[in-house]
């Protein structure tokens, strides 16, 4: 079941914020670095965000999660992180085909981290394309995916 969550909560803000932290540690292990701000983010920092955040249960547990704001006709992810032990489910491609479904958006926009192969690849099978990439440090670099929707209709 996918939700909306209140990071004002702070019972949803913890929840969410100790998933974000278990999923970014993969993501480091892939990238080799630490230096990604999932993983330094506090919950303070987290209520502040003014994202939209829905959540993907099974049964009563946070499964997974992806954020975004609208801003006009456009929609920008700022999260999408699943629990590791609920990896290779399918959930990532739910969160995103609920959120094409049920927000109306003439372009979607993410970035991720250029070694993050496997996110990279989740967005192109759901039709993204690499837009740029910005070196942040020697260490990090991202890709930022766009997906143009025709006539502000969302495709799947």
């Amino acid at each position: 079941m996918i939700k909306e969550n209140s990071v004002l909560n702070n019972q949803q803000a913890k929840a969410i914020l100790a998933l974000q932290k278990r999923s970014y540690e993969v993501e480091a292990s892939i990238i080799r670095s630490r230096q990604i701000p999932p993983l330094q983010e506090t919950l303070l920092h987290l209520q502040q965000s003014k994202e939209i955040f829905l959540g993907y249960y099974i049964e009563d547990t946070l499964a997974g999660v992806i954020s975004f704001k609208v801003l006009g006709k456009e929609l920008d992810i700022y999260r999408l992180f699943i629990d590791p032990a609920h990896f290779k489910k399918g959930i990532a491609q739910k969160l995103l085909a609920f959120v094409e479904k049920n927000y109306s958006a003439t372009k979607i926009s993410v970035s991720t981290a250029s070694k993050n192969m496997p996110a990279i690849c989740l967005y192109q099978k759901k039709g993204f394309v690499v837009i740029r990439t910005t070196k942040i440090n020697d260490e990090l670099t991202l890709v930022h995916l766009e997906k143009v929707i025709e006539g502000g209709k969302l495709s799947l």
